[in-house]
């Protein structure tokens, strides 16, 4: 069974390794390998959950944490999905999104957007198939991965 729940402050560590092992997965092969393990030591998750606490949505499959989505800055863009590579394909990220969706539209704002690697292929394909609309893409400098990365900027009418 597929729920999607707050986060509970007792369960960082664990949410912070789903967002630690979807990055490994996702991200790092896109940086060098000192960025990678840089961010690897540090695992930028931990103060990210620990700042946004309940506001972070997670996935739980079968009792079993699964992902984690949220909208950082309380607005109309879904900031993070990070999903455990051992439960893609599963809905987790559909669900997530969903949720963030509706959050959204609740705050009264008539489109969703969300941003992505462009060589993140199956986050970009997971997005395309809930119906975003690429609106740019450009190269940008991602200061905490120290490097130039494509990213694609997508919406979607809520």
């Amino acid at each position: 069974m597929l729920v999607v729940r707050s986060a509970l402050p007792e369960e960082i560590g664990i949410l912070a390794a789903i967002g630690l092992s979807a990055w490994r997965k996702g991200i790092a092969p896109l940086v060098t390998e000192t960025v990678a393990t840089r961010i690897a030591a540090s695992n930028p998750f931990l103060p990210f959950l620990e700042g946004l606490g309940s506001r972070v949505l997670v996935a739980e499959i079968d009792g079993a944490a699964a992902g984690i989505g949220a909208c950082e800055r309380n607005d109309d863009t879904i900031s993070d999905i990070w999903i455990a590579p051992a439960f893609e394909g599963r809905g987790a990220g559909s669900a997530l999104i969903g949720a963030l969706e509706a959050q959204i539209a609740g705050r009264g704002y008539a489109e969703a957007h969300i941003q992505v690697a462009a060589r993140n292929e199956r986050a970009l394909q997971l997005y395309r198939h809930l119906g975003y609309r690429e609106i740019w893409r450009k190269v940008l400098f991602d200061a905490v991965l120290e490097t130039d990365l494509e990213k694609i900027s997508l919406s979607k009418a809520l």
